[in-house]
């Protein structure tokens, strides 16, 4: 195959937003076209694609949709379903909510969750983590106070978004600091100097601007507030360090055992809620496993080669290769619906741009880690939306315009290349 890469190769793509978007956009209404029915559609598109025999493709499409990765993240979607419905039955999600009610203003409960997810994401180094925790008592705040449940759900998007690009035991921020060969803590200190701006500027809108009408409803019934363990034990584990799929096991077995022993449910009641949250996430892993799949068959057929050849071609300046890399990992991440996937695999030939450039390891990593975190945020298929759209029983589509945080981030990422600031070393 071509080195450069196949355009034909990203039709697939082509084809799922299509179906999903423009489908959805017609019938004026995001609900009326499934998009697991938009995956599928690419997904045998990308399969006929190949010249390879039938039997070969399906193999192809196969191992991309089963790849450790794809697993992993299944296996984050069944335990996250299975622990959010355990600690909604015993009483967890209510008693956070009339805990936050009691103690948070209704003027600051916007830039309260932000904050919150904001040093819930840098504690524990994973948007996807600190969406599985928050969003359920987001959602549940939302109820409760009138508001928009897509606005304070993409309020926990965007915090987590932000902690996540800055953490240092970030599997982003690993990846990126590893390809460029810079120090975490050089990283870090440059990109706080891009991020940090847009952050004080979406909490100063959560502050000042009243786009949602809150009211308070006063909580008629007492809550035990010892209900609400489960989401600390998850937050402090994660926090030391714990793999992600353990520390949602350790938060359904406390949650089941807190529930049993207050009496909450009864074993029977505990099963059955957590196969409701298994089985509510069914949709989640059919669009993983697919997406996975389909991007896998475009990678395979020259789609990445593609946008790296094109992208690296007219290379002349400084501000001009760190537009490219922008747009490298950018595309990378459309193609992989993963930061870090696609932070390794465009990784490379970022390294060898910023060498021939003079641009220092640490602004490469972090040009990476905050453009591959700002599109993943928000890109419909990527896991972060699926799972608070799971969570919150919404569609991924309405968080997107209520996702302050990430745009903002990349209108700073972009004035940083323009101005050149912070400088290289």
């Amino acid at each position: 195959m071509d080195k450069q890469g196949k355009i034909s190769a990203l039709l697939p793509l082509v084809v799922f937003l299509g179906v999903y978007l423009i489908g959805s956009i017609i019938a004026n209404d995001f609900y009326k076209i499934p998009i697991t029915v938009a995956a599928m559609a690419a997904s045998i598109v990308a399969i006929m694609m190949t010249r390879k025999p039938l039997s070969e493709s399906i193999g192809d499409y196969s191992r991309g949709a089963t790849d450790m990765n794809i697993m992993l993240m299944i296996w984050i979607f069944v335990l996250a379903g299975a622990f959010a419905a355990s600690t909604k039955q015993m009483g967890a999600v209510d008693a956070t909510v009339a805990l936050t009610l009691k103690c948070v203003p209704a003027e600051f409960l916007p830039a309260g969750i932000f904050i919150a997810s904001c040093f819930t994401s840098i504690s524990i180094g994973t948007s996807v983590g600190t969406i599985v925790a928050l969003t359920p008592i987001a959602s549940a705040l939302a109820q409760q106070t009138g508001c928009d449940v897509a606005w304070v759900v993409a309020i926990v998007v965007g915090g987590a978004l932000f902690g996540d690009n800055l953490s240092f035991i970030s599997d982003t921020t690993i990846a990126a600091t590893r390809t460029q060969g810079c120090n975490m803590r050089d990283k870090f200190r440059t990109n706080l100097l891009i991020v940090t701006p847009a952050a004080v500027i979406t909490l100063l809108v959560y502050i000042f601007t009243n786009q949602q009408t809150i009211e308070y409803v006063e909580q008629e019934q007492v809550t035990e507030w010892y209900t609400i363990i489960p989401y600390l034990l998850v937050l402090i584990a994660s926090a030391l360090g714990t793999n992600v799929l353990l520390v949602l096991v350790m938060g359904i077995i406390s949650s089941g055992v807190i529930g049993l022993l207050a009496g909450k449910m009864s074993l029977l009641d505990w099963t059955s809620v957590m196969g409701e949250g298994i089985g509510s996430m069914g949709e989640l892993i059919i669009i993983t496993m697919m997406a996975g799949g389909m991007l896998e068959m475009i990678r395979i057929n020259g789609g990445i080669d593609y946008i790296i050849s094109r992208l690296t071609r007219r290379v002349r300046s400084r501000r001009r290769a760190e537009s490219a890399i922008a747009s490298l990992v950018i595309f990378a991440d459309i193609c992989t619906a993963n930061n870090t996937v696609a932070i390794i695999s465009v990784g490379g030939i970022v390294r060898q741009i910023a060498q021939k450039f003079g641009i220092s390891a640490r602004r490469t990593a972090s040009l990476l880690d905050t453009f591959s975190c700002m599109i993943q945020g928000i890109i419909p298929y990527g896991a972060q939306l699926l799972m608070a759209a799971g969570l919150a029983a919404i569609s991924p589509v309405e968080i997107i315009p209520h996702l302050y945080y990430p745009f903002i981030m990349g209108g700073f990422a972009i004035l940083a290349i323009i101005i050149q600031r912070p400088k290289y070393n």
